[in-house]
C-alpha cells in the first residue's frame, strides 16, 4: 500500500496505533484506534493524532467531535467534552418539554445539551450562552446548524432581554466541582479544558447560586430549570432552588452515575 493511502483496519500503521494507545494507558485502544484511523487521510495522519492522543490530548479533542445523545458534536481544543452522564440531563428535559419550546442552555460549552433537546423535540427556539470565547465559537457551529442562536457573556447578561419571562427550559450544566478539588481531576480534564468550565467555587456551588437566584425572573410560567450536581451537594443544591423560589425535584440515573435537579417555577 502506497504511504499516501488512506489505512484501514488491516494496515500495520493501525496495529501500531493499538500498541501506542496501550502503552500510553488507554483502557479502549482499539476502539479509540478505530475512531482515529476513520479521522486519517493517511497512515503519516494517523501517525500524527495517535501521538497527539498519546501525549494526554481528550481523544474527542484529537479528532474534533463526541458523541452526546445520539448527536456527533463538534468539541475544539480547550472546549469542556460533554459527558455521557448528561444525557440523563437531556432526556428529563426532553420528557418534559413541548415542541416549539423556548430552551435556553446556560454555561453552554459546546452547546451539546441544547442541540441534543433541540433535535429531540423536533422544533425548539435555542439558545445558547457561555463566558469563554472558545466555547462560544464552537457552540456557534453546533447550535447555529439547528438554526439556534449563541450568545458571549457571564450568565444572563449574554441573554437577550426578550427571553425574559418566556423561558420554558433552561438548561444549565454549570461547573460544581469545588476548587480545592478541581486539581484531583483526571488530566484529561484539569489540562486539556478550561478551569471557568470545572471550578465551581469553594463547595462547587458558587456558579449555580447565581443561576437559582435569576431563573425566576427569565422563566415563564410553569418553566423549568434544569442542571447536574453530584450526590453529595444535592441538599444544599436543592436549598439554593427552594431560596430561590422554586420548586425542587432530584432525578437520578444509576445506569449513567448522574444526579439532576429539575427546579419548576413555583407560580405557576
Amino acid at each position: 500500500m502506497p504511504s499516501s493511502a488512506r489505512p484501514d483496519a488491516d494496515h500495520p500503521a493501525c496495529a501500531d496505533a493499538v500498541a501506542r494507545l496501550r502503552a500510553a494507558g488507554c483502557v479502549f485502544a482499539e476502539e479509540e484506534a478505530e475512531l482515529l484511523v476513520a479521522a486519517a487521510a493517511t497512515p503519516a495522519e494517523l501517525d500524527a493524532l495517535v501521538a497527539r492522543r498519546v501525549s494526554g490530548l481528550p481523544l474527542e479533542h484529537v479528532v474534533g467531535w463526541a458523541e452526546f445523545a445520539g448527536l456527533r458534536v463538534a468539541v475544539d481544543p480547550r472546549v469542556f467534552v460533554p459527558r455521557r452522564r448528561t444525557e440523563a440531563l437531556v432526556r428529563e428535559a426532553a420528557a418534559l418539554a413541548a415542541p416549539g419550546a423556548v430552551v435556553v442552555d446556560l454555561c453552554c460549552g459546546s452547546g451539546a445539551l441544547g442541540a441534543a433537546l433541540a433535535t429531540a423535540l423536533g422544533r425548539a427556539e435555542l439558545h445558547a450562552a457561555d463566558i469563554d470565547p472558545a466555547a462560544v465559537a464552537c457552540a456557534r457551529r453546533n447550535v447555529g446548524a439547528l438554526g439556534g442562536h449563541v450568545h458571549e457573556g457571564d450568565l444572563y447578561a449574554a441573554l437577550p432581554a426578550a427571553l425574559r419571562g418566556r423561558t420554558d427550559i433552561l438548561l444549565a450544566n454549570v461547573p460544581y466541582v469545588p476548587s480545592g478539588e478541581v486539581a484531583l481531576l483526571p488530566a484529561e480534564a484539569r489540562e486539556h479544558e478550561a478551569r471557568v468550565a470545572l471550578d465551581g467555587g469553594a463547595d462547587g456551588l458558587d456558579v449555580l447560586r447565581r443561576v437559582t437566584a435569576e431563573a425566576p425572573r427569565w422563566l415563564a410560567p410553569g418553566g423549568l430549570l434544569l442542571f447536574e450536581t453530584s450526590e453529595r451537594q444535592v441538599p444544599a443544591a436543592v436549598a439554593a432552588v427552594t431560596d430561590a423560589g422554586l420548586a425542587p425535584r432530584v432525578v437520578t440515573d444509576e445506569e449513567l452515575y448522574a444526579t439532576v435537579v429539575v427546579a419548576r417555577r413555583a407560580d405557576a
